[in-house]
């Protein structure tokens, strides 16, 4: 290619951010995470059932115990980027994902701007972004399916280098 020009089908995009509030219990406890979710986002959540029980934790079979929403677009990169103020735009290496994908919790959804109430109570969630290039729907849409060449696919370095590059972040080593 010539100098000073880049492909554009190399670009690296959020694809979808996903939020999860797993309370562990169904009832009053979950409608107000729901609630919560929908404050941050604008968007219904669904609700996410058991797949086994555990006695342990009292939990049933099917029981609905969490609560999660999909945002993509604009408004995905916007909240990404009130979760990461709160994590100070610091990851974990173990936080990135081999096939690009990277995710992270927070502790209290009131450190991205929602108001305190006391009815509603605090709860943590976890954020999960989905990192892809243009071209990745061939591998998705009915007609003409097609797969994505191994070279066209995020790897983990690249959506480090993403990550570092979009958000000034800082990529720590694993502790030990």
């Amino acid at each position: 290619m010539a100098e000073g020009k880049k492909n554009p089908m190399r670009d690296i995009k959020i694809d979808k951010l996903i939020l999860n509030c797993c309370v562990g219990e169904s009832g009053d406890r979950l409608t107000r995470a729901a609630r919560v979710l929908e404050q941050l986002t604008g968007q219904q959540p669904v609700y996410s059932k058991a797949r086994y029980t555990l006695r342990s934790f009292g939990i049933r079979r099917n029981e609905k115990i969490s609560v999660h929403v999909t945002v993509r677009g604009e408004k995905a990169l916007e909240i990404l980027e009130r979760g990461l103020k709160v994590k100070e735009y610091e990851l974990l290496q173990q936080n990135f994902s081999e096939t690009g994908n990277f995710g992270f919790g927070i502790n209290e959804h009131i450190d991205l701007g929602i108001k305190y109430d006391p009815t509603t109570g605090i709860y943590g969630m976890d954020f999960f972004v989905c990192l892809t290039r243009p071209g990745a729907r061939v591998a998705r849409r009915k007609v003409r399916k097609a797969r994505v060449g191994h070279p066209h696919k995020v790897t983990k370095d690249e959506a480090i280098t993403w990550f570092q590059d979009r958000f000034e972040g800082v990529v720590l080593a694993k502790e030990l």
